[in-house]
């Protein structure tokens, strides 16, 4: 199965001046983890976890004065639509990220996270162990 079967194409994209308050909010209406961080003067993409939200607010830091620009991370490892789930699985297990940015060459076309991956897998792993028990 390849990532293009399992991102979510649902984007949320906000500037490097959101609030990190404004973010978590767009975040939360659109139950999404991760936002794409679009930063106009450098058009540059990154990605603002929920992981990054948790971090600030836990060190003390005010969510209605952080921007997201702050908490961004800019050095992004990308996927491709083209990627197997067991590729996309290898690049975060080996970065320790839950999050990818899909990208073909228009741009950013969905974001796929651990979370779709196994979504994917585990109907497929179960009714394999299924029809084994019953084979």
């Amino acid at each position: 199965m390849l990532v293009r079967d399992a991102m979510n194409t649902v984007i949320l994209t906000i500037g490097p001046t959101h609030t990190l308050r404004q973010a978590a909010r767009l975040m939360a209406g659109r139950r999404v983890g991760a936002a794409v961080v679009l930063d106009p003067d450098t058009c540059g993409l990154g990605i603002l976890t929920e992981r990054d939200i948790l971090n600030a607010i836990g060190a003390g830091l005010d969510p209605d004065h952080e921007t997201a620009g702050a908490h961004t991370t800019n050095d992004v490892v990308f996927a491709a639509p083209s990627w197997t789930l067991e590729e996309a699985g290898e690049a975060m297990a080996h970065g320790g990220f839950r999050h990818l940015i899909v990208l073909d060459s228009d741009g950013p076309v969905g974001i796929v996270s651990v979370r779709d991956i196994i979504r994917c897998w585990a109907p497929a792993r179960y009714r394999a162990s299924a029809a084994t028990l019953t084979g």
